[in-house]
């Protein structure tokens, strides 16, 4: 993000001129051939012509004077032409140290400029938006591994629970055996579900361990980190559905941000391909520092106004322009293909929030009833009128209500973290947290 808001900043001053200075030491010769006969001709046309006229400019008692003094100057004057020669050769060689400032100013791009800007801050709308989604897809992770850690724990201390109830079942079931109440093969039926219950116990202590070991990683604690808020379900319902879907498709959701800027950054393009095919104009101007030390033909300064015009290019401008109005089809269409998009993953987590909820709710009257069923399994063993095996289920049937309650808190929070990041609500995820009516879990 921050490289491509530095690149939309580095193009605001494309439109203002370009100034540059530079120093050169050149060494040159120069020769030249310059024909005089042509010159020699008509001057000495043009002397014989005034010569003749001079005697009528002054008075007849001077005129014989003015005739021998012009005669003399005719007869010499072929001598004294013949002095010059018929070409004249000239050869010159320097070296000279040439310090130029030159400005270059851009007054009419076709659209380029403006269209590189707009392209420019277009992209760094996109990395905005880009860095947004990252920081909710962030969030969600730290959610995940988060509570992550909470359910990791949650299921070793049902595990533990569980294993520990069949440690008890067990040395009641010895117990029973010794008294001759019940057969030696349901003290082995017990020990089996015993055994499981310890392999179960032994894959959530290691769960716990990867899941606080991703967390620790996550957030660069070496010294590892201890959650302290647990799982949590809003006993009440969410708002209207329509609520989160006004916010999930607004302007300031990262999605809709990325596809509106990508959207932006296609038009820059078509208006890019369209000021290829018009005239760019431009004013310049150079200055010399060094003039008593310059080459003949260089001007000591210069300004100017130019027009160009490409006549015939090496690329197809057309198929150029074509290309990005197909590109800028196509952003339009993923931009309301990502509305949809948006809306159909706002609606799916919020039913998942729903049916998480509710099925949290919903698992507190098993959980009561596995309870029930327990105990009295646990009497009726006891006093040797229920099977080992009748046992064995009530006990995992616990277990496994504990279980589903537990992950469905889960699901929940994970779950309403998605839908609160796809709806743009990514803040209010504590406010959920600190409603009256959390109900925590286990």
């Amino acid at each position: 993000m921050s490289a491509a808001e530095s690149t939309a900043h580095a193009l605001k001053a494309l439109n203002r001129p370009v100034v540059s200075g530079s120093v050169s030491v050149i060494s040159y010769q120069k020769s030249l051939s310059v024909d005089l006969t042509g010159q020699k001709d008509s001057f000495s046309n043009a002397a014989g012509q005034f010569l003749e006229g001079l005697p009528g400019e002054f008075p007849p008692e001077f005129s014989g004077i003015v005739q021998q003094v012009t005669g003399r100057v005719s007869e010499a004057l072929p001598g004294l032409l013949s002095q010059l020669p018929d070409e004249l050769d000239f050869r010159a060689r320097q070296t000279v140290i040439r310090p130029n400032v030159t400005a270059v100013m851009p007054l009419y791009s076709g659209g380029a400029i403006p269209a590189i800007q707009h392209g420019a801050e277009a992209g760094a709308e996109l990395a905005r938006a880009r860095q947004a989604g990252a920081q909710d897809l962030s969030q969600v992770r730290l959610v995940q591994s988060y509570f992550g850690q909470q359910l990791a724990a949650a299921l070793l201390a049902s595990a533990t629970g569980t294993r520990d109830a069949f440690d008890k079942h067990l040395g009641n079931a010895q117990a029973l055996f010794r008294e001759g109440v019940i057969p030696r093969s349901r003290v082995l039926e017990v020990q089996v579900a015993r055994d499981a219950a310890q392999r179960a116990l032994e894959r959530a202590a290691m769960e716990e361990h990867n899941a606080s070991d991703s967390l620790a990683r996550l957030l660069d604690a070496s010294g590892g980190v201890r959650p302290t808020t647990p799982l949590f379900v809003n006993g009440s319902g969410l708002e209207p559905l329509d609520d989160f879907l006004a916010t999930a498709t607004g302007p300031g959701q990262p999605q809709m941000r990325a596809a509106q800027a990508t959207r932006h950054l296609a038009d820059s393009g078509v208006d890019l391909a369209k000021s290829r095919m018009r005239p760019q104009a431009f004013a310049f101007g150079s200055y010399n520092f060094n003039r008593s030390d310059a080459i003949p033909v260089d001007p000591d300064w210069i300004v100017g106004l130019g027009l160009r015009f490409t006549l015939l290019s090496n690329i197809d401008r057309r198929d150029t322009l074509d290309a990005a109005n197909a590109r800028q089809s196509a952003a339009e269409n993923a931009a309301r293909d990502m509305r949809k998009t948006i809306e159909i993953e706002t609606s799916r987590a919020y039913n998942l929030v729903e049916t998480a909820r509710r099925s949290f709710l919903l698992l507190d009257s098993n959980m009561k009833a596995a309870e029930e069923n327990l105990r009295v399994h646990e009497i009726g063993f006891r006093e040797g009128e229920d099977t080992a095996s009748q046992l064995i289920d009530a006990r995992n049937a616990l277990s496994l209500a504990q279980t589903q309650r537990i992950a469905s808190a889960y699901e929940y929070v994970v779950s309403l973290s998605a839908l609160l990041v796809a709806s743009n609500r990514g803040d209010s995820f504590r406010d959920y947290l600190l409603r009256p009516d959390r109900i925590t879990a286990p």
